[in-house]
């Protein structure tokens, strides 16, 4: 497709009108937009190596996108122990298994096991499952789990408990 027709096809990111002429590609807070000429003193204009053989379909503006790091955080379903690395070694060497065989069985690289054993990675939820299961372990912090430090039966005392009781020394 000819470049001139393709821009003319366009529309600018930014206000929505047809792009008149080539694009420009700015970037904003981050984000890299095509935009008309106009709108181009908005952003940091930014420099794109020229891309060969890419076919384009009419009235799509071409932006790369960049890949947000992955957070393990977002994968999980609760919050996981602190010593998951100590439990998940703890089960592997009672069963009498190296990493390697740890790794088999769950399907996974036995560098992962070690990065994890050590506690330089935090399992996936996927991994953490497959873990829980062939180690018969528990990695999520629940309910049940977590005794009260006060011991039990025993009241906590909360920031609106300290409020209260110096507002009634008064």
């Amino acid at each position: 497709m000819n470049i001139k027709l393709f821009a003319r096809l366009m529309q600018c990111e930014l206000c929505g009108a047809p792009i008149q002429g080539s694009p420009k590609t700015i970037q904003i807070e981050g984000a890299e937009l095509c935009v008309c000429v106009r709108c181009a003193k908005h952003g940091t204009e930014v420099q794109q190596p020229r891309q060969r053989g890419i076919q384009n379909k009419p009235g799509f503006a071409v932006t790369q996108t960049r890949k947000r790091p992955r957070d393990v955080f977002d994968l999980m379903e609760g919050e996981i122990v602190e010593d998951y690395a100590d439990r998940i070694r703890f089960a592997r060497e009672e069963r009498g298994w190296s990493t390697l065989d740890l790794a088999q069985k769950v399907k996974e690289r036995e560098v992962l096991i070690r990065k994890i054993e050590k506690g330089d990675l935090i399992p996936e939820d996927d991994l953490r499952k497959k873990l829980e299961r062939t180690l018969e372990i528990r990695l999520i912090d629940s309910a049940e789990d977590t005794t009260p430090a006060s011991g039990p039966g025993r009241m906590t005392m909360t920031v609106g408990d300290v409020i209260a009781f110096k507002k009634s020394r008064k």
